[in-house]
């Protein structure tokens, strides 16, 4: 699996991240390119899939527009989640072929991944059966994730806390519809601070691991 790592660029605006990502899906259906994983930090954005409810959304356009935040509806499945500075957002386009189309089982392996990475910096994370997404043993959202398939690749993905910087984000929402569950971020749990790059790094790692083909 190839690693895109374009942290070093900086905010990336969802819009343009969706370009880059629609682009690999595309090369990735014609053989052009391999399985891999686009990694990036994202200008803050508050997304919402096909089933968001509005009421999750808790200011209005105009009141979004003036801190600075995108409000973008999306096609991947899930509710509404916000993406911004302190969160490392992951795109795997992954080709699911014969015996692997399996969409639970994939959201799994992804879920896998990110407690893998978060158990590599010293935190408890597991899955609840409520919900998607990874969370704190303490019982904070973590990761969310949310995926689409297009021929049997994979886009979307997952948005892992790396950082506080995150929650003057996600104040704005009911994270992907769980009222009052509180959100965290890997370095609040880990107690010291984590750059994006050593938790890309080690996400991309399992990830490698998880998805490799047979």
């Amino acid at each position: 699996m190839e690693t895109i790592n374009l942290l070093s660029e900086g905010l990336i605006g969802y819009h343009e991240g969706w370009e880059r990502q629609r682009a690999r899906v595309a090369a990735r259906i014609a053989g052009e390119v391999p399985d891999g994983v686009i990694l990036l930090e994202h200008a803050p954005v508050v997304t919402y899939g096909k089933t968001g409810k509005p009421e999750f959304r808790l200011l209005s356009e105009s009141e979004y527009a003036v801190r600075g935040i995108e409000l973008v509806p999306t096609d991947r499945g899930g509710d509404v989640t916000y993406h911004g500075p302190g969160q490392l957002t992951g795109y795997p386009i992954v080709h699911l072929g014969e015996g692997k189309r399996d969409l639970h089982r994939y959201v799994w392996t992804l879920e896998e991944a990110i407690i893998r990475t978060a158990a590599d910096f010293g935190v408890a994370a597991g899955r609840v059966d409520f919900h998607a997404g990874v969370w704190a043993e303490s019982g904070g959202y973590l990761a969310a994730i949310g995926v689409r398939v297009q021929r049997w690749v994979t886009h979307h993905g997952f948005g892992l806390n790396v950082d506080a910087r995150v929650h003057q984000g996600f104040e704005t929402i009911v994270a992907c519809g769980q009222t009052g569950r509180p959100v965290v971020s890997l370095s609040e749990l880990a107690k010291t601070a984590l750059t994006l790059e050593e938790v890309a790094h080690s996400s991309a790692g399992h990830l490698r691991v998880l998805l490799k083909p047979d």
